[in-house]
């Protein structure tokens, strides 16, 4: 399953990257609640990217740096974690 996740991960950042730039709308001189279409593009396209980022830290990642076997999520705990856990320090 790692294999699979790790090539759709792949498949999702060349698509993040080929999409951030708007080829399409060069020359287009489309306004929009007073800027440029493009400009909209970039502003949804952060948006959309940020979502994008937000799941993959919480579902992959380390995905294709750590090792196969790697610690299990309990050995590896973050701040969030231990809070979670009852750790006030």
């Amino acid at each position: 399953m790692q294999r699979l996740e790790r090539w759709g991960w792949l498949v999702v950042a060349l698509v993040l990257c080929t999409f951030a730039i708007p080829w399409f709308l060069w020359g287009d001189s489309t306004v929009v609640a007073g800027f440029p279409l493009w400009l909209w593009w970039h502003v949804g396209w952060m948006v959309v990217v940020s979502v994008v980022f937000w799941v993959f830290t919480r579902r992959a990642w380390g995905i294709g740096i750590e090792p196969d076997g790697a610690a299990s999520r309990s050995e590896t705990r973050g701040p969030d974690d231990a809070r979670e856990a009852g750790d006030h320090r």
